[in-house]
């Protein structure tokens, strides 16, 4: 049984473009440049973060991101940051009596722009907030904490065999990969993935079905 449905966000429920075309422009490279690297670095298993250092080498990402903030370029989110299927699929599934929580790898700041969006989820929250970030045990035990629900009762939804399907199996929970994004076709049909995750979906809204079960 599924009684709660958690969704990962960068490729699952928005989109990344806005995200890396601000970095592209504040370093001053073209936004395709720094989208291949992207690409590129996560192909080889790094983190995506390694794309800014190849652009400025010894680059303090925090520094910067503080210093676009305070330049008025910092993070932005808004309705059509969103992929079209993630209102319909979250209330139709909370219409059901499901349990719909948000939680990514995001800054404090993208929490708020996400909760602003006034989305039909019981609770939204990132990394920075929870002080743990994916693949680590300890970002799923406190979500679970936080939204008071069960492991074994919840799926976790996300792009990324690596920081979503993986660890979230590690940590009892069901998952769900997600074709969507760079990432989410790149490793659609990597036989890791379709040996560890329980589902994979082309859709959000094929939640609806699995969680009616």
């Amino acid at each position: 049984m599924i009684d709660t449905i958690l969704f990962d966000v960068g490729e699952t429920i928005t989109r990344d473009d806005r995200y890396w075309a601000s970095w592209a422009d504040w370093l001053g490279v073209p936004r395709h440049t720094l989208s291949a690297l992207v690409g590129a670095v996560v192909a080889q298993g790094h983190d995506n973060a390694e794309a800014l250092r190849l652009i400025r080498p010894g680059i303090d990402i925090a520094a910067e991101y503080a210093a676009r903030e305070a330049a008025g370029r910092g993070e932005h989110l808004d309705e059509t940051d969103l992929y079209d299927d993630v209102r319909p699929a979250m209330t139709a599934l909370r219409q059901n009596g499901v349990h719909v929580v948000i939680a990514g790898n995001q800054t404090a700041r993208a929490g708020q722009l996400l909760r602003a969006l006034d989305l039909p989820a019981d609770l939204i929250v990132t990394s920075e907030e929870l002080g743990a970030a994916k693949p680590a045990p300890e970002f799923f035990q406190r979500v679970m904490e936080m939204a008071q629900v069960a492991a074994d009762t919840t799926l976790y939804v996300g792009d990324h065999p690596a920081n979503d399907v993986r660890p979230a199996r590690a940590a009892g929970l069901r998952a769900a990969h997600l074709r969507r994004g760079p990432w989410g076709h790149l490793w659609a049909d990597h036989p890791s993935v379709v040996k560890e995750a329980d589902w994979r979906i082309d859709s959000l809204t094929q939640l609806i079905e699995i969680a009616a079960g």
